[in-house]
């Protein structure tokens, strides 16, 4: 169920009628409207909101690590309707042992990138994906270098062999 401040809001109301399970809250803060979206939800969510809201933008995919809290993971998709000028921001909640979500590059294909940088730094994997592997690590790179355990000073590499 959405707070009463964004029930005025056009897409969030339109997809509470649409599938009152897809959404699980939001905010307005700053002018800025964020929309909590149901893990298994997320495509058809985002399809809606391109198709039938004009987002023909996906700006960014973005992760925050909680921990140690859990669920641990958020995955953030910024999106923007070009025609109207509005942005909005959609969430998603990740457990942290095995943090996975349907890609979106279905929707957007601009995802691609943004969906592999999200994977290589924070391990998150989106599933069917096109071609998930790493984008700004070596291949051979033990980790995932923007979650918060990991070492801060990194691992010790021999780079003997190069």
């Amino acid at each position: 169920m959405l707070p009463d401040g964004l029930k005025e809001h056009p897409a969030a109301a339109a997809l509470e009628a649409w599938d009152s399970t897809a959404l699980t809250g939001g905010s307005v803060d700053l002018g800025e409207t964020l929309l909590w979206v149901e893990k298994d939800r997320i495509v058809d969510v985002c399809r809606k909101l391109k198709e039938e809201f004009s987002f023909v933008r996906l700006s960014g995919v973005s992760v925050i690590d909680r921990y140690p809290s859990e669920p641990r993971f958020e995955v953030l998709y910024l999106l923007h309707s070009i025609e109207r000028n509005e942005r909005l921001k959609l969430k998603v909640a990740l457990g942290g042992e095995q943090p996975e979500v349907e890609s979106v590059c279905g929707v957007w294909r601009g995802a691609d990138w943004y969906e592999r940088e999200a994977f290589d730094l924070f391990g998150v994997r989106f599933l069917n994906h096109p071609d998930l592997r790493r984008i700004m690590m070596p291949d051979d790179w033990q980790g995932h270098p923007l979650r918060r355990d990991f070492p801060t000073h990194g691992h010790k590499y021999t780079y003997q062999s190069e």
